[in-house]
């Protein structure tokens, strides 16, 4: 399809759909784990289908298997919504809810938000009474320091990091796999229900924090280390009754939940299953045919570009439609470690280079994404565009000649991209940009999956990987230094500045904003930063995403929750009618 016609079809989608923002953590590309936007509605409220009824069989459509269910290791989009809404509990968490209403946090193991004191450097929560294991087992505090405590495990890499950033008395911890535990001066829990967190310096957000599945609980006498993913210990609504990894998973009722304490969660289907044998174009054509069982399943995948305007001429289709704007930034991530991105000329070349518009319509064009001019996604900008250097959306392949030529590269040079499967078409889009400037790309691609393993090993990282970002709660605070904060990189498990990017200046200006009391202050630093970190080039932003995604008809509850970058939001999702 033509520029145009993209341009039509986003007037057309503008029309038909509620656009929102959105909130969380993830990676990038098209085969269906990132983008979003809210939907379709039936009742004007942002949700499709009603409210559900108890029972059935919920099906889910997917062309791939979960990364991480690990709660140590959760920390891609829409993995997260899946563990934290249906496997495992957090000490507080989200609405359940579309819009701003969905930016709320509730309590959910603990009574309350916390209680800050010593000037918000010390958090204390209290947990409910009569929480339980699926296996009845009851939950301590002592198991949710247990799995902030896991978070430390080079074993267990990959998932947030924000109690290594966060807690006090913590710098030389390796994590409790050999038998060490965090002091006092870091957690305390002085008993069955209690856990005190004490931090290096005030966060007046920590009870957002709390949300991640860092937070969440896991019994030490269930520890398996690295094949924990393969089964997670229930404290949630769903236990796992079988999962044959990058098959099929089957989720039944934990009937050692207790609805009485989960005001958030509210568990309708009796069985969820989930089908990760899929391929994306036929995810899409099943529902849009929705026939059968299908009629009860919805995609965790989103709609390819090319079933956009198959959906939006077909009432009935769209009206089934979810859409929200993630609040994510896909960028161009450059190796700043490997010749020649260790040179900033070269970074800020690319800038120039790439042509934006050209990636954007290999996503689906206007109605899938919007065209990014800086890191920051619009949700942290007061929900307004930021554009430092006002550089054109097709790039300027002369300015970035120009560029290369200052920095010794008068001729270009080669280097290597990986991406998942399912980004092809956007790296090819890349590679067609930057031969303009002949520098020569060659593209791997891997399975979606396996892209964060490759990209965050120093080893085995080339030059150039599609990613993204999404905050994990509406704060600059959760994006900049998860991605720019140069000394938590590590060499083998790294996970959130994948371009190893390390400036001691921009270190400095993290800190600075970081111990900030004023947050409108904060705010307009972190802007500021954004632009001085853009003009450093460690990544060139691409697109605003959004997360188009299909339900059967049969489906009620169903919106795109804030949070969880446009992903439906499983809490509160089931069936209208249960035959």
């Amino acid at each position: 399809m033509n520029r145009r016609t993209h341009a039509a079809l986003a007037a057309a989608i503008a029309t038909s759909l509620s656009l929102g923002l959105g909130a969380c953590s993830s990676t990038s590309d098209n085969s269906g784990d990132t983008g979003g936007e809210k939907g379709v509605t039936t009742q004007g409220n942002g949700i499709i289908g009603g409210t559900p009824v108890k029972g059935g069989t919920l099906t889910i459509l997917s062309n791939q298997d979960f990364d991480q269910l690990d709660p140590a290791r959760n920390w891609t989009m829409p993995v997260m919504d899946v563990g934290v809404r249906m496997l495992y509990r957090t000490l507080t968490t989200f609405k359940a809810a579309p819009g701003a209403e969905g930016l709320k946090i509730e309590p959910d193991l603990a009574t309350d938000l916390g209680t800050p004191s010593d000037g918000a450097k010390t958090w204390t929560f209290h947990l409910k009474d009569g929480l339980k294991y699926e296996d009845g087992t009851p939950i301590v505090a002592d198991d949710i320091k247990y799995n902030v405590e896991r978070s430390f495990s080079a074993e267990l890499a990959g998932g947030p990091d924000y109690a290594v950033r966060y807690l006090a008395g913590a710098d030389t911890y390796k994590g409790p796999l050999g038998g060490e535990r965090l002091g006092k001066d870091s957690i305390e829990v002085p008993d069955a229900k209690t856990i005190v967190f004490h931090l290096k310096r005030p966060v007046a957000e920590f009870g957002y924090t709390v949300t991640l599945p860092t937070f969440a609980p896991v019994p030490k006498a269930k520890e398996t280390g690295a094949n924990y993913s393969n089964h997670p210990v229930s404290s949630g609504p769903y236990k796992i009754e079988s999962y044959d990894r990058g098959k099929r998973m089957v989720l039944v009722r934990n009937t050692n939940w207790d609805p009485a304490s989960d005001t958030v969660r509210k568990a309708y289907p009796d069985k969820i299953v989930v089908d990760q044998t899929l391929k994306s174009g036929g995810i899409g054509d099943r529902l849009i045919a929705d026939q059968g069982e299908d009629k009860n399943a919805i995609s965790y995948v989103d709609l390819l570009p090319a079933k956009i305007s198959e959906v939006l001429t077909n009432p009935d289709v769209k009206a089934r439609l979810i859409s929200e704007n993630a609040g994510c930034t896909t960028m161009l991530d450059m190796n700043n470690t490997k010749a020649p991105f260790d040179n900033p000329k070269v970074r800020r070349a690319l800038q120039f280079a790439v042509d934006k518009e050209s990636f954007a319509a290999s996503m689906g064009g206007p109605a899938f994404n919007d065209v990014a001019t800086t890191y920051l996604p619009p949700v942290l900008t007061s929900g307004a565009p930021v554009d430092h250097y006002m550089i054109k959306p097709a790039g300027d392949p002369e300015k970035a000649k120009q560029l290369l030529t200052e920095a010794g590269f008068p001729n270009g040079f080669d280097t290597e991209m990986v991406t998942s499967t399912g980004g092809k078409q956007q790296a090819e889009a890349l590679q067609a940009a930057l031969k303009r400037v002949n520098i020569n790309v060659t593209i791997t691609t891997v399975d979606p999956t396996a892209v964060n393993s490759i990209v965050g090993d120093k080893d085995k990282q080339p030059g150039l990987a599609q990613l993204g970002w999404c905050p994990d709660y509406p704060s600059a605070a959760t994006f900049l230094p998860m991605i720019y904060d140069g000394r938590l990189i590590r060499d083998k498990g790294n996970n959130g500045n994948m371009t190893r990017f390390n400036d001691a200046e921009t270190n400095a200006e993290l800190d600075r904003i970081a111990g900030l009391s004023d947050l409108q202050k904060a705010n307009t630093a972190w802007l500021e930063l954004d632009a001085k970190i853009m003009e450093k080039s460690p990544a060139v932003p691409l697109v605003w995403a959004k997360k188009p995604l299909l339900v059967g008809s049969n489906v009620a509850g169903a919106f795109a929750h804030p949070v969880w970058a446009g992903q439906i939001d499983y809490a509160v999702i089931g069936l209208k009618s249960v035959k």
